[in-house]
Order: structure tokens, then C-alpha cells, then sequence
């Protein structure tokens, strides 16, 4: 039997230290003619004609990661993950679904709140875990909830109960960390309700965005791992839920009334989609990207990237009507419905027929927005200078026989236990790491890390990858084709982009940095389900000496892990870990 080649892709990650830099003051906006930054220590309420306020001492200028508002209300929200069948665009199929829906409901709280959420697990034969995309869990790494690594899977049957405050605002998501099982439905939206950088009447809430299969996203990335012809193209998309096709269906429906403003949060929850939304007839203000508010700016089209955030305000000034809200397919993947996925704005009185509207056109590329954090930062370019001078930037690829695709960093694949979390080591001071965690220790107090991620020139498919942090945020210091030079007169450090997630170009580089400012054990990873489930990720322990003094209490972990390891070790379960468990 001849074996097809295996491609085993290099990602070739280098890490720096350099000195923690703080953050500049920020200045007063010259464009506010209310005069609202200059008072935000005075009473200032927020309404829709001061969005930029939020309460005394605090509004849209705050540095959040300075300072949060004194701790808020308690909100609990109660999640139940099922095994059942769901038709969003009339087309039946198995979906794990929260609370019996997809997506599953909105965790809604404030900033400075702290926010509770209890997680059952139904699932018959499935261990689950449930992460806060974009939530930094300041000193509470045990809430990140990435199985293997903060915690054991919940069990099924079992439950487990999530608590953090809400240090930041904005918009979010959660989703399982449980292999690909966010493909199959374990997904929903956060948003968090604070001051913004313009002005609008009304918040429309989410609008999760994500390529939808027929076929159950363990089924495709079992097919996809052992071939070496790509993952399958999706036959459709949804938004927030739904689409129309031949089966049936609907489309989503905004409806809005002429005159006013409108905040939408756009959330691409997508499995390995890159959109580019836009709104017939309208323009969007861009106000967040992310979990950062941004300095705004006005646009026809947004291109958002998997796991990404984009709040946009739209103005309901066109004639009463019908008009379509497009999701269009970036070319760095496809889709049988592209040009196709689509909900609606209905203004109020318009009749209940679809729009006959026409788009804008629009530049497909997988890039990310060229956006600014409204409070400015500085990045310390005279640490990264020095460090980066001690680089090698000679980056390969490794190749096997086999029908195997794994993608590696710095030539190994994750792999982590479901039974011994990282959090486990850390707990029982036991610093002896298996190799296949793809961990890295980073140390330092006040200090920033710096990484240049570096695609292989042969990638045979050409593959963007979007790239998320837990526990931080990170600036993009640089993106670009090609090999990087090591040159880093051409990179940003004045106030540069700041986000969650962000692209590594196809046969390119990304080069990030941010604070050592929250010890844990926290990844870093492609947000493709099929590539993490592949290696395509690392950990890295973040000031080990003072994870355990900062997160308190591990009573709840340890719990939980009892139970997994009873389960896992029992007639009870059916199912191997076939893939990194991520």
C-alpha cells in the first residue's frame, strides 16, 4: 500500500523579551465638542448623545487596563450543552446545541461586573469546556476554560461553574474548547455594555457569522487529517442562526425605524470562513475591533477574520425599505453559497418581501482592518531592537511519508491531557513538561514578550491563518508576505493596532507583542478548528512562580479533574482523543 505524502507545516515561532514600557497619557480628544473627556472624572451619563461617557471617573478614555469600575452587580447565566437536531436553513442535521439553540444565547453583563456562568453537560459521550474568546481573565487563569490546559473537560453529566469580572467591554464570544466541537454548535456571543467611540440610539445586539456544514465537524476534521486534499468546502453560511435554502429557512431579519443609529456587533464564529460585511445602501462606522474601542472611521465593508470582533454604527437614512446585509466570502476560502449568505434590514412599514438591493464592491483579501485603539500605547521599540538582533530568521519546513496533515511550531504539534492540565504542574510545582505541550516559560514582571510567527514558503494550500491570544490582548507590530527580514525600521510602535486575534498572512509573518501583565498557563493558536486540532498551537507559562498566589482558590479544579479522570477512566466512555483535544 503506498502512503500519500505527509505535509508536516512549519511555523517557526521565536519569542523576545524586552522591558515593559507604560502606557503614554492620553490626550484630550480635539473632536469632542462636548467637552466629555475633559469632565469624565464628574458625573456623565451615558446616553445616545454621550456614548462616550460611562460613569464618574470612567468613560471611553479610560485605560482599562489601569483602572475597571468598582465591582458592579453579579450576573448569572445558566448553559446546558444537548445533543440534538436543528434545521437553520431548512437542511436537518446533529448539532450540540446551548440551551437547545444556534448560536446559543448572549452572556449580557456591564463592565465591572462580575459575571457567573453555570455549564451542564448533557452531551452523552463528549467531554466539553467552555472558553471567553477575547476575555482576559485577569488573575483568574482557571477560568479560561481550554481543556488540557486550565482545566479538565467537564464530564458528561457533570457541571462547573465559571466566575470573572468583566475588566474590559465590548463584544465577545464563547465557544468549546473541546477539540472541534465549536463546529458543531457549542458557540455564542458576550457582550459587555460600556462607553464607545460614536455616538447611536439603539444596540441591535450580535450578529455571529459562520460557514455551516451538513456534515458533523468531527466527521470533517477526521476526513480532512487523514488526506492531503484540504478540508471540504462548505455548502452555505448562516447569520445569527439562519438561511435560506432550497430546503427552506429564512433570513434573518434586522428591522430598524428611519432616523435613528444603530450599533451592530459583528462576531465571526466561523470554522474557516474570513467575511467581508457590508450593508446595501448604508455606510458603517467602525467603532471596536475586538475588545478595543478604536479611534472610528467610515466604511463600506468590514473584513473580519475567524474568531474576530468589528462593532459598527449604521445610519437608518435611506428610504423605507428593504436592504440586504451581505457576508461575503474572503478569497482565501470558499464556499457553494459565496455571494449568497445574506440577512436583512427592514426598515419599519416596509413590506416582507427580500430586498432587490445591489452591493458595493468590495477587496476580498484576508487582511485585517488597519484600525487604531482610541487610548494610545507605545511599545518599547528599543527593547525589541536589541533582542531582535540575536534572531535567526532561517525558517523550514519538515515532510514525512504518511497520510497524516499536522501543522507544527518550531517543529512539534500540541498535544495536550485532558487528565493533567498544565494548571496541574504548575499546582503539584512540578516543572518536568512533556515536549508535546508546546510550551514556553516566559518571565518577568512588568516586562513585554515579543513574537514573530513565521509561515513556510511551500505551504502547499497557501493558508491565512487567524491567530489568537488567551489572557491578552497583543499589538501587531508588523504583517507581510514573504520571509521577514528582521528589519524592524518598517514596524509599528506607536500606537498600533491592539486586538485578540489577528491574520498571519498565507507564506507570511505576524509579529506581535504585549505585557507580561497576567501569570497563567495561556495558549496561543490558530483559530481554525482543524488546524489547532492539528498542533497548530503552543502554551506559554507566563510568571509560574506567581500563577498560584494570583488565581486563589483551585478547589473547583481539582474537582473537576476528579470527575474527568472517573469518567475518562470508566467503561463509560466511547470515544479516544484522536487529536490535540484542543
Amino acid at each position: 500500500m503506498t502512503l500519500l505524502p505527509l505535509w508536516r507545516w512549519s511555523l517557526c515561532l521565536i519569542l523576545l523579551l524586552g522591558t515593559f514600557v507604560t502606557s503614554l497619557p492620553v490626550q484630550e480628544d480635539p473632536e469632542d465638542p462636548s467637552g466629555i473627556l475633559a469632565r469624565q472624572d464628574r458625573a456623565c451619563r451615558n446616553t445616545p448623545f454621550t456614548r462616550m461617557c460611562w460613569d464618574a471617573g470612567f468613560s471611553i478614555a479610560t485605560d482599562f487596563d489601569a483602572k475597571a469600575p468598582p465591582a458592579g452587580k453579579t450576573v448569572t447565566h445558566n448553559l446546558e450543552i444537548t445533543n440534538t437536531t436543528l434545521a437553520p436553513d431548512g437542511v436537518p442535521r446533529l448539532v450540540m446545541a446551548v440551551n437547545g439553540q444556534y448560536p446559543g444565547p448572549a452572556l449580557t453583563a456591564s463592565w465591572g461586573d462580575t459575571m457567573v456562568i453555570n455549564v451542564k453537560n448533557s452531551l452523552q459521550h463528549n467531554g466539553t469546556s467552555v472558553h471567553f474568546h477575547g476575555i482576559r481573565q485577569l488573575n483568574s487563569n482557571q477560568q479560561d476554560g481550554s481543556n488540557g490546559v486550565t482545566e479538565c473537560p467537564i464530564a458528561p453529566g457533570e457541571s462547573k461553574q465559571y466566575r470573572f469580572r468583566c475588566t474590559q467591554f465590548g463584544t465577545g464570544w464563547y465557544h468549546s474548547h473541546f477539540s472541534a466541537q465549536y463546529g458543531d454548535g457549542v458557540v455564542g456571543p458576550i457582550v459587555i455594555d460600556g462607553p464607545a467611540t460614536s455616538n447611536y440610539d439603539e444596540d441591535l445586539g450580535p450578529m455571529a457569522m459562520t460557514d455551516w456544514y451538513y456534515d458533523t465537524a468531527f466527521t470533517l476534521h477526521s476526513r480532512y487529517a487523514h488526506s492531503n486534499t484540504g478540508p471540504a468546502v462548505p455548502p452555505t453560511g448562516l447569520i445569527n442562526g439562519m438561511m435560506k435554502s432550497a430546503q427552506g429557512g429564512q433570513y434573518h431579519v434586522t428591522q430598524v425605524k428611519k432616523g435613528k443609529k444603530y450599533r451592530l456587533r459583528l462576531i465571526n464564529t466561523g470554522i474557516n470562513q474570513h467575511f467581508h460585511v457590508s450593508i446595501d445602501n448604508h455606510k458603517l462606522t467602525v467603532i471596536a475591533s475586538d475588545f478595543v474601542p478604536i479611534k472610528p472611521y467610515v466604511t463600506d465593508s468590514v473584513s473580519i477574520g475567524i474568531g474576530q470582533r468589528h462593532d459598527v454604527v449604521f445610519h437608518a437614512n435611506e428610504d423605507a425599505g428593504n436592504y440586504w446585509i451581505r457576508a461575503d466570502i474572503g478569497n482565501c476560502g470558499r464556499n457553494a453559497n459565496a455571494g449568497n449568505i445574506r440577512s436583512i434590514v427592514r426598515y419599519d412599514g416596509a413590506s416582507t418581501s427580500d430586498p432587490t438591493t445591489s452591493g458595493v464592491s468590495k477587496d476580498l483579501a484576508c487582511r485585517d482592518e488597519a484600525v487604531r485603539p482610541y487610548v494610545d500605547n507605545e511599545v518599547p521599540r528599543d527593547q525589541f531592537s536589541r533582542a531582535v538582533r540575536r534572531l535567526s530568521t532561517d525558517f523550514n519546513v519538515d515532510t514525512s511519508d504518511g497520510r497524516l496533515v499536522q501543522w507544527l511550531i518550531n517543529g512539534s504539534d500540541i498535544r495536550v491531557d485532558w487528565e493533567k492540565p498544565t494548571l496541574q504542574y504548575v499546582l503539584d510545582g512540578n516543572s518536568a513538561f512533556p515536549e508535546e505541550l508546546n510550551l514556553y516559560e516566559i518571565n518577568g514582571a512588568d516586562e513585554w514578550s515579543f513574537w514573530v510567527i513565521q509561515s513556510v514558503q511551500d505551504d502547499p494550500f497557501n493558508t491565512e491563518h487567524p491567530v489568537h491570544l488567551h489572557g491578552h490582548d497583543f499589538y501587531v507590530l508588523g504583517q507581510g508576505t514573504g520571509v521577514w527580514d528582521g528589519d524592524s525600521s518598517n514596524l509599528m510602535f506607536s500606537n498600533p493596532p491592539r486586538r485578540d486575534t489577528a491574520q498571519l498572512p498565507a507564506r507570511g509573518y505576524l509579529i506581535l507583542g504585549f505585557p507580561m501583565d497576567n501569570p497563567g498557563a495561556w495558549l496561543m493558536h490558530c483559530h481554525i478548528p482543524w488546524h489547532v486540532g492539528q498542533g497548530f498551537s503552543h502554551q506559554f507559562l507566563e510568571r509560574k512562580d506567581e500563577i498560584l498566589g494570583a488565581i486563589g482558590d483551585m478547589s473547583s479544579f481539582s474537582n473537576g479533574c476528579d470527575s474527568w479522570r472517573s469518567y475518562w477512566n470508566s467503561p463509560a466512555r466511547v470515544y479516544e482523543q484522536e487529536d490535540s483535544g484542543l
